[in-house]
């Protein structure tokens, strides 16, 4: 309300669109789109979090596109096929700190045919402006910016152990980790607490910085769980998160060990590194098990053949399999370290 009075009092003519889930849908993009041609619109001020954000973005994307909006999808080079002269211009103010989307160059949406997550990307999508003020997260209740944060960390820790040579990424990604190590459990139980509120924001637009670099196993089983159960995409990548890295220890003890050292873990070394992710789940009230988030495992098969041909399966540091995407499920689904 007040965002909308200060734009008011600025002399400038606005509408407010909301109709959104949690995990965005084709439906509520047509539906801002029609609140954007009924108003004249001339830009978005995307106001809210994750999901908020993307829809921002698409709606200012798509408002001069001809095309599907599953044309310019994140594949190859879909993203040439759009009239970038005809993209409105964005401005993103994040209320919560996880996907840092307000930084990035795309967004997520829900194919409701093949229920599947399917990103949307083109370079002019980046938000010309972005305010991260942390007294807009304060109100965030717990699970959110449990769920948040975590996702944030998730970014940031896939991104550093992602394959191939990007040393930028990973000091961004390994900075983005210690300032949540420090901030998250604070901002959690003392949400009015300022500075971790904001050490919360940084190392969420740090995530996704650093996962130009790559994601892997648990944003490739995040989506078609989140697609298929509408479960919270941070709070899914957090369940997942311990199975993932035990799946991957072969190929990242050694990145891992020099990170548990940078994070002045006790005793640095994988082993440390997971006792410290375990820990913080369970100080921030993280589930176990996929089947306290509310997944069961009837689409098991289903679930694992998404996740191999989900985009971020190839940023995994062991090749991800059907097997062991399957693997990977079953341990989160049971609680098998």
């Amino acid at each position: 309300a007040a965002a909308l009075d200060a734009l008011r009092a600025a002399g400038l003519g606005v509408a407010l669109f909301c109709d959104l889930k949690p995990n965005p849908v084709e439906a509520n993009l047509a539906g801002g789109l029609d609140a954007w041609r009924a108003g004249k619109h001339d830009g978005v001020v995307a106001f809210g979090g994750g999901s908020g954000l993307d829809m921002g973005k698409l709606i200012a994307f798509m408002s001069g596109q001809t095309r599907p909006v599953w044309d310019f999808e994140d594949i190859g080079d879909y993203w040439t096929r759009a009239d970038e002269s005809r993209i409105a211009p964005v401005i993103a103010v994040p209320t919560t700190a996880g996907t840092g989307s307000e930084v990035g160059r795309a967004a997520v949406i829900i194919d409701e045919r093949s229920h599947t997550k399917r990103i949307i990307f083109h370079p002019k999508m980046m938000p010309r402006v972005v305010i991260s003020d942390p007294t807009l997260s304060v109100g965030m209740p717990a699970k959110v910016t449990a769920g948040t944060g975590m996702d944030a960390f998730s970014h940031c820790l896939e991104a550093y152990c992602a394959p191939g040579f990007h040393p930028m990424a990973e000091g961004i990604a390994v900075e983005g980790m210690r300032l949540i190590a420090n901030a998250l459990v604070r901002a959690v139980h003392m949400p009015s607490d300022l500075e971790a509120r904001g050490q919360m924001l940084a190392a969420a637009a740090m995530g996704a910085t650093a996962f130009q670099k790559g994601l892997g196993g648990m944003h490739a089983l995040a989506h078609p769980v989140g697609a298929l159960y509408d479960t919270h995409h941070g709070m899914t990548n957090a369940t997942l998160m311990p199975y993932v890295l035990k799946f991957n220890r072969p190929a990242i003890e050694e990145r891992i060990t020099r990170l548990a050292a940078w994070l002045r873990l006790p005793s640095p070394g994988f082993d440390s590194f997971l006792a410290f992710v375990l820990k913080l789940r369970k100080d921030i009230g993280v589930p176990h098990t996929l089947f306290e988030l509310g997944v069961d495992d009837r689409q098991a098969d289903l679930i694992a053949d998404m996740a191999v041909v989900d985009p971020s399966a190839s940023g995994n540091p062991l090749p991800l399999t059907r097997a062991g995407a399957a693997e990977i499920f079953n341990a989160a689904f049971h609680g098998r370290l």
